[in-house]
């Protein structure tokens, strides 16, 4: 397990330089390509994404990237890349990089499919936990994230004495819960599933317990705002839908119901599935799925669509909300948020 300084494909022209008699670092403005459109149907999208706001190609040349999370204090964004078994660092001031390798998978196998990380996200201390496909474990980064020998720490890596199929996304609750995902999409033709379905889990103060044994291929998971409901997006072309959970003080599940199918906008056209999804301040939610991100209201209304022109794995925000990533097939994007 290395970091890498290696600069990676990036799409921009026209850089300025500034001068300061300052002794400040000033990042020079970029230019970034351009890509997709958004489609409007509901006049509240307005109040998020400006009418003249546009989908930028910040990173190319991935083979299927995932898991984007922010690092408020290197003002960076990480994202795994599952087949490569790396993940990304992305800043504006330094541009690409390798940051992690190998980040799923720490075998000898070179034939896997989806060997790397994929759901990425901090804890309260600020650790990085990875959702681990060629590992099957829910894992954690030891040490800081400037730690220059890297080791990881199991977490959680089956469930009665059964190995996970491939744990595949990721939140914490406050009270420092960890909710995750577990589809069989990181299993390979010699794989032994050993469950025989796939679960959603809490992972909290060392307990393991079951929340979700009913979804057929649970992936993305978020919570509400005031953390009353939890969020989980299912990739099923046939029951392509987004679920709301409703959860106790404790933070345990108590009651489910869809809050939107969107199985009828499948097609060749709408690339992509209910994948990741996030959900801002506002209670608004992101989430990737046909055509692109989606962006629902709390209701299950959809208000419009980010339209990526790929299939769209996943996608975060920064601190401050101002930008919304996403990682769409082989590129890295962003957009302007209000």
């Amino acid at each position: 397990m290395k970091y890498y300084p290696v600069v990676f494909i990036l799409l921009f022209a026209n850089a300025c330089t500034f001068s300061s008699k300052k002794a400040e670092t000033i990042i020079p403005e970029r230019k970034y390509q351009v890509t997709g459109s958004i489609e409007r149907i509901d006049p509240a999208l307005n109040s998020l994404i400006s009418e003249d706001a546009e989908i930028e190609i910040l990173a190319s040349g991935f083979d299927w990237s995932e898991g984007p999370i922010w690092i408020e204090d290197q003002q960076a964004l990480l994202f795994s890349d599952v087949p490569e078994n790396k993940i990304y660092r992305w800043s504006e001031k330094d541009s690409l990089s390798i940051f992690l390798e190998p980040s799923g998978y720490l075998g000898e196998r070179m034939d896997k499919h989806e060997p790397g990380s994929n759901g990425l996200t901090l804890d309260h201390e600020g650790n990085l936990l990875l959702c681990q496909h060629g590992e099957r474990q829910l894992g954690r980064l030891k040490g800081s994230l400037q730690d220059p020998n890297p080791q990881f720490e199991i977490l959680a890596a089956g469930w009665e004495g059964k190995q996970f199929n491939s744990p595949n996304d990721l939140v914490v609750h406050s009270n420092g819960g960890i909710f995750f995902t577990d589809p069989p999409y990181g299993l390979d033709e010699w794989d032994k599933k050993e469950l025989d379905f796939q679960g959603v889990y809490r992972l909290l103060d060392g307990e393991l317990t079951l929340q979700i044994d009913s979804l057929h291929r649970p992936n993305g998971v978020a919570l509400s705002p005031d953390e009353k409901i939890l969020y989980i997006a299912q990739s099923d072309a046939e029951k392509a839908r987004y679920y709301a959970y409703d959860l106790d003080e404790t933070g345990q599940v108590i009651s489910g119901r869809i809050l939107l199918d969107v199985s009828d906008r499948v097609s060749e056209e709408k690339k992509g599935l209910p994948d990741g999804l996030k959900v801002h301040s506002s209670g608004t939610i992101f989430a990737t799925g046909p055509g692109g991100v989606l962006v629902i209201s709390a209701e299950g209304k959809i208000l419009g669509t980010i339209q990526t022109g790929q299939a769209t794995a996943n996608c975060g925000f920064d601190t401050e909300e101002k930008y919304l990533y996403m990682t769409a097939d082989m590129h890295l994007m962003r957009i302007a948020i209000k």
